[in-house]
């Protein structure tokens, strides 16, 4: 089956909890529909660059999926029709990456040089 990640945005209202719970509910919706969530990150409330639907901030979820096309676009349909969902990014992958996602390690600064 095709490799996918998919990094949603929720409303910035919305408790720890429930952004986890959005999580939950679209691996199910995923997996009645023949695929898996391999992994799933949760990065938290993050500020955003420029204002969606007039909120600055917003619950940031990443998942790692092994799913057929039609399962991945009946989770797309429902995130965009969910009113806590305000941003859906999914892109075909050919691997996944091994380990932690880029936005959760720490600052790896032994490779930069020092400002002087």
């Amino acid at each position: 089956m095709p490799l996918y990640e998919h990094v949603m945005i929720a409303r910035q209202d919305l408790s720890n909890t429930q952004a986890e719970g959005l999580i939950e509910h679209f691996g199910t919706v995923l997996s009645d529909n023949g695929g898996n969530v391999v992994e799933h990150e949760y990065w938290g409330v993050k500020t955003m660059a420029y204002k969606i639907n007039k909120n600055r901030k917003g619950h940031f979820a990443f998942l790692k999926t092994d799913a057929p096309a039609p399962a991945v676009q009946e989770m797309e349909r429902l995130m965009r029709l969910h009113d806590d969902v305000m941003r859906v990014l999914t892109i075909k992958v050919d691997a996944h990456e091994e380990g932690p996602s880029v936005q959760m390690r720490k600052d790896d600064r032994e490779g930069r040089r020092e400002r002087r």
